[in-house]
């Protein structure tokens, strides 16, 4: 009898945080909202995604999003955080591993997110070509303490379960 190898799993830890400001669109967990400010960034500062992109990347050791992505490099500059979700996901791949789940909280005095949560959890799981349940997202408010409770920032934390596809043997 063949005994096949146990599988590898990996878990990783990835947090970011913008300032808000005015003139930019407001682009959180891949999704638009309407709100008179955005987040300031290379890219278009999706705090959600970035922190699962660096969840994602501690998880199979591949470095982190300045890393992959600078913001010196001008390819990036006002890039679609979906985007650089998707080249990650491919990485991913190319490396054998697969994502079991993400868990991700966002931290924000406003505007509220509850309505907007299960849209965000859709986009995610499709980027990553995994079931909408195997994605969570938590809205959190920071109580009027500090740069995102006064509406001035906002943030994400997020942590990422991966999985090593096993070799195929006959």
């Amino acid at each position: 009898m063949i005994e096949e190898p146990k599988s590898e799993y990996r878990s990783g830890i990835g947090t970011d945080i913008h300032r808000l400001v005015e003139g930019r669109k407001l682009m959180l967990g891949g999704v638009y909202l309407s709100y008179p400010a955005g987040l300031a960034g290379h890219s278009d500062g999706d705090v959600a995604l970035h922190a699962v992109i660096d969840a994602l990347l501690g998880a199979s050791g591949m470095g982190d999003i300045g890393t992959l992505f600078p913001s010196t490099d001008p390819r990036w500059k006002d890039a679609d955080s979906k985007e650089l979700l998707f080249i990650v996901k491919e990485q991913l791949e190319e490396k054998r591993w697969e994502v079991v789940n993400v868990d991700l909280i966002i931290h924000a005095e406003a505007p509220r997110l509850e309505q907007v949560k299960g849209q965000m959890k859709r986009c995610i799981a499709g980027l990553l070509g995994i079931d909408f349940t195997a994605v969570n997202v938590k809205a959190k408010t920071n109580e009027g303490l500090g740069d995102i409770g006064t509406g001035e920032a906002m943030a994400a934390t997020a942590t990422a379960l991966l999985r090593k596809k096993r070799k195929r043997t006959l």
